[in-house]
């Protein structure tokens, strides 16, 4: 059979797109980059925030990579709020308190002496309670995203004097939170405020006779247990109300499926956190060799709590939003009370 030499042209020409077509070539998307500081040193952002940071990196798929930062690298705790607005940092784990929130949640965060009993009345308070809507609302306002808070350990004192009656607050130097400090100072406290990685070499000087600032797990993970001699079992908050923040446009900007990562991430955080610091209080209040255990009896330190009814009704007249959230600790508490064990002491 002949096949003429224009029909053996023309079927060159079909074929020869499909044949000769070079392959597509797929470009690599460049991973979206965060960086990200902790209120924390690094001995414990160990703990508590890098397990969050890890969490998203092993499974963003390369899409997403998150650099962290321990306490005052980047900038110092106090200015984490103007760095996170300015774009600086992109997020932040830290509580109100410390980092000069400016809004009317600044005083709440931290240790707001005797709002919590226990770890797990931070969650209940944020989810159950009405105060996880007010921290969203507020931050909106300052062109910040509340992403989310839990408790930690409770606000106990570790110090190289021993404390045994409420007296014995009287004149100690003491490296603690603004609003413990604020609170404390009526009881002849002296509070500090320095880096945070400043704090050990402080009571090594003398410059300090301890800190007002963790619960026992703290005081031997960053080192505070080798360098004080006494953890008082009285606390004056039964835990720290901390939260996960970030830059308003940079949250805006990440697709929604890694918006969802980084909030599974913070929630298997806070279930690390609870575990680690519940079980390390109870081990080292039992077995820990480095620090005494002193107590003030119960029927004395009741004049502390009773003052922290009078500093909870000076707070609520400085604001709408302030009287709220009294009002919020307020009805919690009478309902742990009236439940008993094991919501109260």
């Amino acid at each position: 059979m002949t096949i003429s030499r224009r029909r053996i042209l023309k079927g060159a020409a079909l074929a020869g797109p499909a044949t000769l077509a070079a392959p597509a070539i797929v470009h690599a998307q460049e991973p979206i980059r965060w960086r990200f500081q902790t209120y924390a040193g690094a001995a414990l952002g160990e703990q508590v925030t890098k397990p969050i940071i890890d969490y998203i990196n092993a499974n963003a798929n390369g899409e997403m990579e998150v650099e962290l930062y321990y306490a005052d690298q980047i900038v110092p705790t106090g200015e984490l709020f103007q760095a996170l607005q300015r774009g600086t940092i992109d997020a932040v784990h830290s509580d109100d308190d410390s980092m000069a929130s400016p809004t009317p949640l600044r005083v709440f965060g931290g240790y707001f002496p005797f709002a919590t009993k226990h770890i797990l009345d931070v969650p209940v308070l944020f989810n159950q309670y009405g105060l996880r809507e007010i921290w969203d609302e507020e931050y909106a306002k300052v062109g910040v995203k509340w992403l989310s808070a839990a408790g930690q350990d409770p606000c106990n004192f570790n110090t190289k004097k021993e404390i045994t009656s409420v007296a014995d607050l009287d004149g100690l130097t003491l490296y603690t939170f603004p609003t413990a400090g604020r609170f404390l100072s009526q009881f002849g406290v002296v509070p500090v405020n320095i880096p945070y990685e400043d704090a050990e070499v402080a009571v090594q000087t003398g410059e300090l006779d301890g800190m007002a600032w963790s619960g026992i797990t703290e005081d031997y993970t960053v080192g505070w247990a080798d360098v004080t001699d006494y953890f008082l079992t009285n606390n004056i908050s039964g835990a720290w109300i901390g939260s996960f923040f970030v830059n308003e446009q940079r949250w805006s900007d990440l697709p929604e499926h890694l918006k969802s990562l980084v909030m599974a991430a913070i929630e298997a955080g806070h279930t690390y956190r609870n575990q680690w610091y519940w079980g390390g209080e109870a081990r080292l209040r039992a077995r820990g060799d480095k620090l005494e255990l002193r107590s003030v009896p119960p029927e004395e330190w009741a004049e502390v709590e009773r003052a922290a009814v009078t500093f909870w009704d000076e707070i609520a007249e400085e604001g709408e939003v302030h009287q709220k959230i009294v009002g919020i600790f307020r009805e919690y508490n009478e309902v742990i009370n009236q439940a008993g064990p094991p919501y109260t002491f």
